[in-house]
């Protein structure tokens, strides 16, 4: 007997399990085959020593006289994904993969922020007689920078948490409809925490550029604009 686990984890989960020896062929030793093996850690810290043992394990196997090399390989998860889609026999493709997911994130990123920018131009463009009047009033360019700064990461921050809101009344409606069996989605808290960095970093580099543009508006002109 063991323990159930959801669809989703493709390689664990089975309505039936069955000893391998049922298979007719599993006595076949030839090279070329479609077993998997899954092999279970008792820790994380092991993990890299029974890859090790691994490797060595399949130097010593023999090989056939049309075979230069076996390409057999211990792989996590991740790693074997990225095996299959952009390595080869002895690469496995992550450092290829993490490139590409990074810079299509970087580009989703970059349009709705270069978006964001001029929204918060045409915004602080609205307010040029404020501007003009504090200046006027002796406010210093900094401090104008300052503000306008701190307002774009407050609006930032609070899209930020109703994004978290949202997420946790979803994950709550995907959990009780059960649409996959054995299926419990949770908050990744790592995710988040790299998610809001990211909200941070790109809020206060979409908010910099106009800040900086409207506080070196002339106050005349400011004053005019109005």
């Amino acid at each position: 007997m063991v323990e159930n686990v959801s669809k989703t984890l493709y390689n664990f989960s089975g309505d039936m399990y069955l000893p391998y020896t049922i298979s007719k062929d599993y006595k076949n030793i030839d090279l070329m085959g479609g077993y998997n093996a899954i092999l279970l850690a008792k820790s994380e810290a092991d993990v890299p020593k029974m890859k090790k043992e691994f490797d060595q394990m399949v130097k010593k196997l023999p090989l056939p006289k049309d075979f230069d090399k076996i390409y057999c390989n211990a792989d996590p998860f991740f790693a074997n994904i990225t095996r299959r889609i952009a390595g080869d026999g002895t690469s496995n493709g992550l450092t290829k993969v993490v490139s590409i997911i990074s810079l299509f994130t970087l580009l989703f990123l970059l349009l709705p922020t270069i978006n964001l920018v001029n929204i918060n131009i045409t915004r602080i463009m609205e307010r040029s007689s404020e501007i003009g009047v504090r200046k006027a009033f002796g406010a210093s360019s900094k401090t104008l920078v300052y503000q306008f700064i701190v307002e774009n990461l407050v609006l930032t921050f609070l899209g930020g948490v109703i994004g978290i809101i949202l997420s946790v009344i979803v994950i709550h409606l995907i959990n009780g409809a059960n649409l996959i069996s054995n299926m419990r989605l949770s908050m990744n808290f790592t995710v988040l925490f790299y998610s809001l960095i990211a909200c941070i970093f790109f809020g206060l580099f979409s908010g910099v550029y106009p800040a900086w543009r409207m506080s070196k508006l002339n106050v005349v002109k400011a004053l005019k604009a109005q």
